[in-house]
């Protein structure tokens, strides 16, 4: 075979690899071309009702977690003064200022009263030891729907305080052991609140027993039962009940006398 022979196969061989490729390039676009269509229909198509259900349950699971997790945090502000504050009881201002008085230093009461030493209120000492508002006054359903009622229509009865402001009337501690069907007593002598030092629940025994060095013992119940409320305030001071028949009634740092307390109550206002 001549050189020109050769020459000639390998330009004949060239032309036909070329040839073929330039085809199977064709077929490929036609391939994409498909391709590109069917996608493109298929966007331009109706969504399945297999992935209409998943976008469904993926909205309502993003919802219910939105509500759980508010719910949540509603449930954690319940529980904390604020929320009686702003939400339920508009006149709860003084309320809430005994809460956050410091014990050991001058405060004022719920009325606006001067008091000596905030530690002669319960609210003030209970909060250093992270005791909200709930941990004494327990919510009930059947509470929270009067309330609730009153606050809205503004049918319930309130005081003037000294700096001219309205509170609601002060509770008794029965008042607030009734919902809950429980003993005055047992408001506070229960094992999840007044101990004694091995952890066993406090009795009225127990409480003679630790003010048995006073000249007039406070617990010893001489005169049928006395509510503990009678002495012990949460949001003024705490008065010697005592004092009431017996001037020399002991009465602690802070705290004030049975005639004294009767002076500070403002009058009910309709």
């Amino acid at each position: 075979m001549t050189d020109e022979n050769k020459v000639a196969e390998t330009v004949s061989a060239d032309e036909k690899l070329d040839s073929a490729g330039a085809a199977g390039a064709g077929t490929s676009g036609v391939a994409n071309d498909s391709c590109a269509a069917g996608a493109a229909g298929a966007a331009g198509a109706t969504p399945s009702p297999k992935r209409c259900r998943r976008k469904v349950t993926a909205v309502v699971a993003t919802v219910v977690v939105v509500l759980v997790a508010a719910g949540a945090g509603f449930m954690v502000w319940h529980d904390q003064p604020s929320f009686c504050n702003a939400i339920c009881h508009t006149p709860m201002d003084g309320y809430l200022t005994t809460y956050e008085s410091t014990p050991g230093e001058a405060a004022t009461d719920k009325w606006g009263n001067q008091v000596a030493d905030a530690s002669s209120m319960l609210a003030p000492v209970h909060a250093q030891e992270g005791i909200t508002c709930v941990g004494c006054h327990v919510p009930q359903m059947s509470e929270q729907v009067t309330e609730g009622l009153g606050w809205l229509t503004g049918s319930y009865s309130v005081v003037q305080t000294a700096d001219e402001r309205f509170v609601p009337e002060e509770k008794s501690l029965s008042d607030l052991t009734a919902a809950r069907g429980i003993a005055s007593e047992a408001f506070c002598l229960n094992s999840g609140c007044h101990v004694n030092d091995d952890g066993s629940t406090m009795t009225r025994d127990d409480l003679v027993e630790k003010t048995s060095y006073m000249k007039r013992n406070p617990h010893v119940q001489e005169h049928g039962e006395v509510a503990c409320s009678e002495c012990h305030k949460a949001h003024r001071a705490s008065t010697v009940y005592c004092s009431k028949c017996h001037s020399d009634a002991t009465i602690p740092d802070g705290w004030i006398s049975y005639k004294e307390a009767e002076a500070l109550e403002p009058t009910a206002v309709e």
